[in-house]
């Protein structure tokens, strides 16, 4: 008899635990569309579930902007609180949090970087200034050195700039210094973000390419083979030199590298503190139909080539570029975490606090900006990436929700995350110009 109520007892709580965690949607469950977004849901989508190109057409699904309704909130799950932290900005983009807790914001369209200081509380902001201004389009943001920075480092388009810093300026004490003056640029993906690796020794910076799936490529000078003896593994050339990748430099602009390839368009760069591996959340190519290709934040090691443009997902060639680089095939960095295709994901961080569950440290967060290329919308939230003892485990959470107000119209389009000082979250927003907190 006891033993059947120990039993009892045993099975009930294994059912209310099964209960609490929400069922993972899967395969063709997980594209799903904002309709389906909800705090909590989470999903997990693999490179056996992709359709094959074309299996829809490709879909041309501008989202309109429009003001924020009133009474409109972004959504967040159960035992979280979200508000209104600063508005007013001038379309926000990658935001950072200063080791004293300042908060950077990039305000791209603007050409310029302010500062937001928080209250004790952190609940709100009492002092916001231009740190620097005429910058072209600044976005990426980084301090270093990392513990007590000297300097902020800016990347631009064209460029990466520093200034002097001490802790606590909230406007620039010295003059602009350009550390690299010749990012690719001119046409195409723009946003250009940085980060230093653990040690400070190397410098990040990402670049996205030119084309949405290396259009024109050509034949490289001299030749295929040499190109292929003579440079990384799936280096692109011409207008896509040095593009869809990431770049590494010293602290000083010097000794310039592919750290890694064949990664479209990596928007967000972040540096996993447990491990110091660097991270990309990315955006994925266009045209092949709603549910390919899948975004995704990954891991990104030295060398790695992640097969844009000629494949996707591992050995899946692209049929725009179909027979040409068999060379290529089996030697493909397959992401992590593969997102709802178009999603445009964007800033990423790792939660570091304590505000937060204890499940939730070391975890990542990544903003998704919105579709355009998908007749079903996605994106337009901010998703968890989960791990497990600091590995990723393939799935993700729509955290914060809300965003859209119909088929065709959203408020806002999430494009930075940051974990403040307090250990909330801060997201910006550039259709509307704020920035939200996610306390508890």
């Amino acid at each position: 008899m006891m033993k059947r109520m120990i039993a009892a007892m045993f099975g009930t709580v294994l059912a209310t635990a099964a209960a609490a965690e929400p069922a993972v949607l899967k395969g063709r469950d997980a594209f799903g569309s904002w309709q389906s977004d909800t705090p909590g849901t989470i999903r997990l989508i693999r490179p056996e579930d992709l359709p094959k190109p074309g299996a829809t057409a490709s879909a041309a699904n501008v989202s309109r902007v429009v003001q924020r309704p009133a009474s409109a909130v972004p959504r967040v799950a159960d035992g979280f609180r979200i508000a209104l932290f600063a508005d007013g900005l001038s379309g926000p983009r990658i935001i950072r949090t200063a080791p004293n807790g300042d908060i950077f914001v990039a305000e791209t369209r603007a050409g310029r970087v302010r500062v937001l200081r928080p209250s004790e509380d952190g609940s709100k902001v009492v002092a916001s200034e231009i740190f620097a201004d005429r910058l072209g389009h600044p976005f990426g943001i980084a301090f270093y050195p990392s513990r007590d920075p000297q300097w902020i480092y800016v990347a631009s388009t064209e460029r990466v700039m520093r200034f002097p810093y001490r802790a606590g300026d909230m406007k620039a004490s010295g003059s602009l210094q350009v550390v690299v003056p010749d990012l690719p640029a001119g046409y195409g993906h723009s946003t250009r973000d940085i980060v230093f690796t653990r040690d400070d020794k190397r410098m990040l910076v990402s670049v996205g390419s030119a084309g949405n799936v290396g259009e024109n490529l050509g034949e490289p000078a001299g030749g295929l083979p040499a190109w292929i003896k003579a440079h990384p593994l799936g280096a692109a050339w011409g207008g896509e030199s040095d593009r869809a990748g990431v770049l590494a430099f010293d602290p000083e602009g010097k000794n310039r590298s592919l750290f890694a390839t064949g990664i479209r368009n990596c928007v967000g760069l972040a540096i996993q503190p447990a491990t110091g591996v660097p991270w990309c959340s990315t955006n994925e190519r266009d045209g092949l139909g709603d549910d390919l290709v899948p975004d995704y934040v990954t891991r990104v090691n030295e060398g790695s080539f992640f097969g844009w443009p000629w494949y996707y997902m591992g050995d899946n060639p692209d049929p725009r570029h179909a027979g040409e680089r068999p060379d290529l095939k089996g030697k493909i960095t397959v992401p992590d975490v593969l997102l709802q295709p178009h999603s445009a994901s964007l800033g990423l961080t790792f939660y570091d606090g304590t505000l937060f569950p204890p499940e939730y440290r070391g975890d990542a967060f990544a903003a998704e900006h919105g579709s355009w290329n998908r007749s079903k919308r996605t994106g337009y939230k901010v998703i968890r990436v989960r791990l497990k003892g600091g590995v990723p485990t393939g799935e993700y959470e729509d955290f914060v929700t809300g965003f859209v107000v119909n088929d065709r119209e959203v408020w806002g389009r999430p494009v930075g995350v940051t974990v403040a000082r307090d250990g909330s979250l801060l997201i910006s927003e550039d259709g509307n110009g704020t920035i939200w907190r996610v306390s508890r």
